[in-house]
């Protein structure tokens, strides 16, 4: 059975995905900045019989990361899997952002996943096997108004990922992007990082809801996470709604660039009509 680090393993997707991998039979180490929260769900995990553990790790901290890395290979001799999930969410119109704003979000999204692969690359590739596993987006895919900061970070974990699949190929290491559509997580409520000017207008939530209609039970996504891992995809893109949106793009841009303008006047008048009912 597998030993797999979990990234933001105290909610959502991370969450979803230990509860699933430890139902059958893997042995999973949920780390995550919300230690309480990963201690929940491990705990969850050992009542139903399955094996888990908890750690706490800012995935910004390399030298943290790097730590747990290796004290998870030293308590089980290996790791086979690695899933760099943690992530936060940052939007708005991009006249409102601060500078703090973006480098923020690339310090947990795009740093986080590289110190990721920096700590445990170099381990499966002594071992000759393993599998690196980032938490992009289907936003990391088609252009997304009003989460730009977000997209960015996202479309420079798919990149990495598609560049690193081969290289690691040639030492027995595999690589899949999962890239999900609007999916029931917390970030989808988020007004934006702690200790950050909020984006008060809309959550994200608000604005997928208007994009798409439809938000992905998180389960659903996990179980298909899990047959992705399985099959060795290069790409996860779930639901089958998102993956009909990436082909759309990639056949007929000019279509998706046409809702996402009308995307973007909602937002504006949702703005528009937040600041007269302030006034």
């Amino acid at each position: 059975m597998a030993i797999a680090l979990i990234t933001g393993g105290g909610s959502g997707i991370g969450a979803a995905t230990g509860t699933l991998m430890a139902e059958n039979g893997d042995t999973v180490i949920l780390a995550d900045i919300n230690v309480e929260a990963a201690d929940n769900v491990a705990a969850a995990i050992v009542a139903s019989g399955g094996k888990a553990e908890s750690a706490a790790l800012d995935v910004r901290d390399g030298r943290a990361f790097a730590a747990l890395v290796d004290r998870v290979v030293a308590d089980h001799g290996r790791i086979d899997l690695i899933f760099n999930n943690a992530g936060i969410g940052v939007g708005g119109p991009i006249e409102d952002l601060t500078a703090e704003h973006w480098q923020r979000i690339v310090d947990v999204n795009i740093m986080g996943v590289v110190n990721g692969i920096r700590a445990a690359y170099p381990h499966m590739i002594r071992q000759g096997d393993g599998h690196i596993v980032n938490t992009a987006s289907l936003a990391g895919l088609v252009p997304s108004p009003m989460l730009a900061p977000y997209a960015m970070t996202k479309h420079a974990v798919v990149g990495l990922s598609l560049s690193l699949r081969p290289e690691a190929a040639r030492h027995g290491v595999r690589v899949t992007a999962l890239c999900p559509g609007p999916t029931e997580t917390p970030i989808l409520d988020s007004k934006g990082p702690e200790g950050l000017p909020p984006n008060d207008v809309f959550s994200a939530r608000d604005l997928l809801m208007k994009a798409t209609g439809e938000i992905y039970p998180v389960e659903d996504l996990a179980a298909e996470l899990v047959a992705g891992i399985a099959a060795n995809k290069s790409y996860i893109v779930a639901p089958r709604r998102a993956r009909m949106a990436w082909w759309i793009h990639r056949l007929v841009p000019a279509v998706v660039e046409k809702n996402a303008i009308r995307l973007v006047s909602w937002a504006v008048r949702e703005a528009e009509r937040l600041d007269t009912s302030r006034a």
